[in-house]
C-alpha cells in the first residue's frame, strides 16, 4: 500500500533532503557543510529542514544508514556482510571517493566523542563483525577457511584491512587496488 497525501510528500521531501545532504557532505565534507546550505538545496528554510531531522549529526547518520540499507537491498543472496560481500562493498567503494573519505573521517572522529555518531559506528561495527564472523564460521565448518584463528578474529582482521585499504586508496587511488588486495587477503585464510 502506497503512502498518501501529505505523508507521502513528507517522505519524498525526506528522501530529497538525504540526497542533497549526501551530495553536500561528499563535496564539502561534514564540517564545511551547513544545515542552511542543505535546506537551500531542497527549497526549505533551515527550520523546515530541522522539522525532518533534529540536527546535522542525525541527518548525517541517516545518510549513512540509508547507504547501508541500499547496500543490503538486492544483495541478500550473497550476503552483504559476508566475506565475499565485504569484497563487493570494497569494490563498490572504489567508485565513491568522496563518501569513503567522509566515512573514514567521521568513523575516526566518533571514536573520540560521545554521542549519536559514536553509537552509530559502534553498532555498525558490531553488526558487520557478527555477520562476517557467522559467514567465516560457516566457511570453517565447510572446510573452506582455516581454523587456526577464530571466526571472530578473521572477521575483525578482514574489516580492519578493508578500513585500512580505504585510507591507503584515498591517499593513492592509482596505486592501490582495494578489491584485489582484499581478495588476496581472503585467499590467505582459505583452506
Amino acid at each position: 500500500m502506497q503512502p498518501r497525501g501529505s505523508y507521502a510528500k513528507g517522505l519524498a521531501k525526506r528522501e530529497e533532503i538525504l540526497d542533497a545532504a549526501l551530495e553536500c557532505f561528499v563535496d564539502k565534507g561534514y564540517d564545511r557543510t551547513s544545515v542552511r546550505e542543505i535546506a537551500r538545496a531542497v527549497g526549505l528554510s533551515q527550520a523546515g529542514l530541522l522539522h525532518h531531522f533534529p540536527n546535522k549529526e542525525s541527518l548525517f547518520l541517516e545518510v549513512l544508514r540509508r547507504r547501508d540499507e541500499q547496500s543490503v537491498s538486492g544483495n541478500e543472496e550473497r550476503g552483504v556482510h559476508s566475506v565475499h560481500g565485504l569484497i563487493d562493498a570494497v569494490e563498490r567503494n572504489s567508485s565513491q571517493a568522496g563518501l569513503v573519505g567522509l566515512y573514514v573521517v567521521m568513523s575516526a572522529e566518533s571514536a573520540h566523542t560521545e554521542g549519536l555518531a559514536r553509537e552509530f559506528f559502534r553498532g555498525r561495527y558490531a553488526w558487520v563483525l557478527d555477520d562476517i564472523a557467522a559467514d567465516v564460521e560457516r566457511m570453517q565448518r565447510e572446510g573452506q577457511m582455516i581454523s587456526r584463528l577464530t571466526a571472530r578474529e578473521i572477521a575483525s582482521l578482514l574489516v580492519a584491512a578493508a578500513d585500512g585499504l580505504q585510507i591507503q586508496w584515498l591517499l593513492d587511488p592509482e596505486g592501490v587496488d582495494m578489491t584485489e588486495r582484499m581478495r588476496a587477503l581472503v585467499a590467505t585464510f582459505e583452506s
